[in-house]
């Protein structure tokens, strides 16, 4: 490769839990031989680690969560700034911005962006965003600012929760912008009025921390109160998850299965799902792990019959991309139930290597689990045909080499 140039990656929050397949790509990135020096709006709020974080080795610089809590820090970064050509040009965009967006979070961005350029790390020369909404403004701003090149990595709620005009003009600015789902893709390329610097990237899985499981699942058919089956879901309780839908479609299952309900993650909506449970009268077979560290997730993917997760689209029009723990899940040949919401239906096809239902139904739901749950041959022919898939289509070898050839073929024609 050409001659490794530094790159600043600004984050919403590092690190976090539910943001493996972040870690996962900035590891992947320095091994393929980048430089990476991570900023952070917000610092972390998870008791726990991955093993992931701790092997990456950028250094985090954190800017003020709120401008109102280090007024001298930012009040230096302003005078810092008003020296730089590059922060007169930025103003326009940032006062366009706030006449659309009268919010304290809009003038929070363009700080957070000030001090960013004021404490810029030493020997930055490229700015990555990850999440086209909030740490993209603070990227654009600061790149206007320091007049750098800066590119961005888009997800889920951060495209389909910002307003078409914040996106328009974030992708006309960007040298490229990858996102990780095909609905994702579509929706981008046309606000980019199908420019060819919008790509489409899943994340893949890191398969060396996913080896092949090579157990035994029980064969249990659900007949027998002493050989229950665990159906197992991972994520935070926010809404978009359909974690309520879920607690339904286990209610409606027939009395004469015997299973058990395993759910890992935290979340604002914890204790309302627990109480959802108690009310549906399904408690006493559900447990809530809370946080878990990547390495205990694995295991219970292993220990696990049948995974399941529910997505929707909220209101605002909040959603997940392809849920990373659904190619974890399945590159552990665990059957997989989910529904036919953004990116799931890129890695499940119902009846071939998953069972896939429309959202906000647990009917359907109910009659998907309670099929999984009669079949253990059924369960075991999907598992093996979804770790397929995974193994062939989702290794994240395939992003990282495509992220390294954008940001290399960048650099060449700077040159």
């Amino acid at each position: 490769m050409t001659q490794s140039r530094k790159i600043v990656v600004v984050l919403k929050g590092y690190p976090r839990l539910s943001e493996t397949f972040i870690a996962q790509e900035l590891l992947g990135l320095e091994r393929a031989g980048f430089e990476l020096a991570l900023v952070a709006l917000r610092r972390p709020t998870d008791k726990k680690r991955h093993p992931v974080h701790d092997e990456i080795r950028a250094p985090v610089h954190y800017l003020p969560e709120y401008l109102h809590e280090e007024p001298l820090r930012v009040a230096r970064a302003f005078a810092h700034c008003l020296a730089k050509p590059g922060f007169w040009r930025s103003l326009p965009a940032f006062l366009s911005d706030l006449w659309r967006d009268r919010t304290r979070n809009r003038v929070r961005r363009f700080g957070q962006a000030m001090v960013l350029a004021a404490e810029w790390p030493k020997g930055g020369e490229w700015l990555h965003a990850h999440f086209i909404h909030t740490p993209a403004s603070v990227a654009r701003y600061t790149s206007t600012i320091m007049g750098i090149a800066w590119t961005c990595s888009a997800h889920a709620k951060d495209i389909w929760t910002s307003p078409e005009w914040e996106l328009a003009g974030k992708l006309a600015s960007t040298r490229w912008t990858v996102t990780c789902t095909q609905t994702g893709f579509d929706h981008l390329r046309h606000l980019a009025g199908a420019k060819p610097h919008v790509h489409l990237s899943y994340h893949g899985l890191d398969l060396s921390r996913f080896g092949v499981f090579d157990g035994v699942r029980p064969a249990s058919d659900g007949s027998r109160p002493d050989e229950p089956v665990t159906i197992m879901s991972v994520g935070r309780a926010v809404e978009k998850k359909g974690f309520d839908i879920l607690l339904h479609a286990l209610s409606l299952l027939p009395s004469d299965l015997n299973w058990r309900f395993e759910h890992i993650g935290g979340g604002d909506q914890l204790k309302r799902l627990q109480a959802l449970a108690a009310e549906l009268g399904i408690a006493g077979k559900v447990v809530w792990h809370g946080s878990l560290s990547q390495t205990e997730v694995l295991q219970h993917y292993r220990n696990a019959d049948i995974f399941a997760l529910a997505c929707r689209i909220t209101a605002d029009g909040d959603r997940d991309g392809l849920p990373n723990v659904l190619v974890e899940a399945s590159s552990q040949a665990l059957v997989c139930v989910s529904t036919n919401i953004s990116g799931v239906p890129e890695l499940l096809v119902d009846g071939e290597n998953g069972l896939v239902v429309p959202p906000e139904d647990p009917q359907a739901f109910a009659d998907a689990l309670e099929k999984a749950i009669r079949d253990p041959a059924q369960r075991q022919r999907l598992g093996e045909a979804a770790e397929r898939t995974v193994r062939r289509e989702f290794d994240h070898h395939a992003s990282i080499r495509q992220l390294k050839t954008l940001f290399e073929t960048e650099w060449q024609a700077a040159q």
